[in-house]
Order: structure tokens, then sequence, then C-alpha cells
């Protein structure tokens, strides 16, 4: 019973981390990254599409993405779509592909970029938090129900403790990451 907790709160934190760690590669560097157009969905043929899936999304330079869609009548909506994202790109089309040239970054939208990406790291320590507090909380109903003791209560609420210290570490080690990718010119 109380293996199948840990267990539960080991992938629900795993998980945590996951979408952190998705959450960096959609914010904006100095270089280019197909992941910077995760976020962008199109609607194309009346359904919200997403970029990737009705186009190729290359990368030729450091500072360059290219987005060639798989229906050449789709390259409107997806300069619309570009525009009206929060990435702050200009796109232009030569009929067949859009580029996006990747400007480089001022100091002042740098430490924007930083801010942003602490609130996601901090939105993710919190998220496994709240992890802890439910497991921590179902180990005092399994006490109360009298299905475990004491001493093995302890135990596990040390293990959650261990896994909360580890998955808040493995986010601030992204959060390093990201910071010194942003900061770098």
């Amino acid at each position: 019973m109380i293996d199948a907790l840990v267990e539960d709160a080991l992938t629900r934190m795993d998980k945590s981390v996951d979408a952190t760690h998705h959450s960096f590669n959609a914010v904006r560097t100095g270089r280019a990254s197909s992941a910077l157009l995760d976020r962008i969905t199109v609607d194309y043929y009346g359904s919200r599409s997403q970029l990737k899936t009705i186009a190729t999304i290359g990368v030729p330079e450091p500072r360059m993405l290219t987005i060639q869609p798989f229906d050449p009548t789709a390259i409107k909506v997806i300069e619309k779509a570009i525009m009206e994202s929060d990435l702050g790109l200009t796109p232009s089309n030569d009929g067949k592909q859009i580029r996006l040239p990747i400007p480089s970054l001022t100091e002042e939208r740098r430490k924007d970029l930083v801010k942003m990406v602490r609130n996601y790291a901090e939105e993710g320590r919190i998220s496994i938090r709240n992890i802890r507090r439910d497991v921590l909380h179902d180990l005092k109903q399994l006490v109360q129900d009298g299905d475990v003791g004491d001493d093995e209560e302890r135990r596990a609420e040390d293990k959650v403790q261990k896994l909360t210290d580890d998955h808040v570490h493995r986010i601030d080690d992204l959060l390093k990451k990201k910071e010194t990718e942003i900061m770098e010119v």
C-alpha cells in the first residue's frame, strides 16, 4: 500500500519535472530551436492544429527557422498564427516556405525571459510540493484507518521527502542551465 503511494508520487513528480522542462524549451533564447514553435496552434480548415503537425520545421542556421507547410495554401494562416503569438518574431515567406529570423536579444529582454523561466520553475516546485502534501495526507489517512503503523509512516514520509528534494533539485538544475543559455550573448 505504501509502496504504491510512493511509486505514484515518483511518477507524478517526474511528470512535473518534464512539464517544467517542456515549458523551458518553449522560451526563446538567442539561438533558433524548433521547440520555440511547439506552443503555436493554427486554425487549419476550421480546427486548431499544432504547427508541427501541418508543417516541417527546420533550423538551417543558428539564427533562422524555416517552416515548410505540407499544404502551401496554409502559409497565410501560419504567418498569422506566428504574428499573433508572444514570440515577437516576424515571418517572411517566398510562396513555398516561411523564414523566421531570430534576432539577438537585448539585455532587457533577456532579463524578462529569465524572470519568466524562474516563474515556470517555481510552478514546477509548487506542483512537486503539492504532490508531497497529497501523499502525506494519504499516509496519515492510512494510519488513522489502522492499515499502517507509525514507524512505517515515518519511513514513507522520509522517502517522499527525499523524492521531493531530488525533484526540486532537478528543476533547479534545469533552471540554471536555461538561465545561462538565455544570458549567453
